[in-house]
């Protein structure tokens, strides 16, 4: 059994993890002082914890927003809440958190926990970000528009959405979005800027992984997203259908790639 230990003060981590320790002396422990190192291990190191015990109240991403975090990215884990304040315990449970620990921690309520754990939910289809493309451009996330601080960052998703999951790098992106701008450095700027803030608003929803990053380019993991178009390039007669000609309407650039499906569908 694998279990990540959450807490952002080392004395009551280190408390966290002897009562894990003693109640659970099979387990692998994990411990982090932050969340955000422990979505790090989870997304990149591909470690799946059976059971994360988080603190709620921490600095940068908190227990509840970690708890939303995880659910998406390793359904499966269980979460238990630790914290001293009682009035989260409906904020907790809202989570969906397979249980809540009141602090000072000791074995006997960890072990009570494990015990009372419920069974590892089933693996579920992870969910995907809904991208519509004919007509104007536009992303959603759990049947919501997906709000981004910038115009011009919300105008590079749909670039690279139009690039099919290509790599494309900063030049391509720049001369493609902005053909009138020849100071390279502030066009490289720029797309650092608005790459920063995209990958911001797709974290805020645990969808981080929807862009494959490599050194100096940047794609859409098609995997994450149900895009209408995509749908029509697969042969999806419904999608095929749907399709009037119109294509990410408030994007100049885009009128290329709606000639092409015009062409072809």
């Amino acid at each position: 059994m694998l279990i990540f230990a959450i807490d952002d003060e080392r004395k009551l981590l280190q408390y966290l993890h002897a009562a894990i320790a003693e109640a659970a002396p099979e387990a692998e422990i994990r411990d982090f002082l932050l969340g955000q190192p422990a979505l790090d291990a989870i997304r990149e190191e591909g470690l799946r914890p059976d059971v994360v015990f988080s603190d709620i109240r921490m600095p940068g991403v908190t227990g509840l927003e970690l708890a939303v975090r995880i659910r998406t990215l390793s359904p499966q884990t269980r979460i238990v809440f630790v914290t001293g304040y009682e009035e989260y315990a409906l904020d907790a449970f809202q989570c969906r958190a397979s249980g809540y620990v009141l602090k000072p921690v000791n074995a006997e309520k960890i072990r009570a926990e494990l015990d009372a754990l419920p069974p590892a939910r089933l693996p579920l289809e992870p969910e995907k970000l809904t991208v519509r493309c004919f007509g104007y451009f536009e992303v959603f996330w759990q049947n919501k528009p997906l709000h981004f601080q910038r115009r011009q960052t919300k105008e590079l998703f749909a670039y690279l959405i139009s690039r099919e999951g290509t790599s494309c790098t900063h030049g391509e992106i720049s001369t493609a979005l902005w053909e009138e701008e020849d100071d390279m450095k502030l066009a490289g700027t720029r797309i650092r800027t608005l790459l920063h803030d995209l990958l911001t608003t797709l974290r805020e929803i645990g969808m981080e992984d929807a862009l494959i990053r490599h050194r100096g380019s940047i794609a859409v993991n098609r995997a994450r997203i149900d895009c209408d178009f995509y749908r029509m390039r697969d042969g999806d007669m419904a999608a095929i259908n749907s399709f009037n000609g119109d294509f990410m309407l408030q994007y100049s650039w885009a009128e290329v790639t709606a000639g092409m499906l015009i062409f072809n569908f």
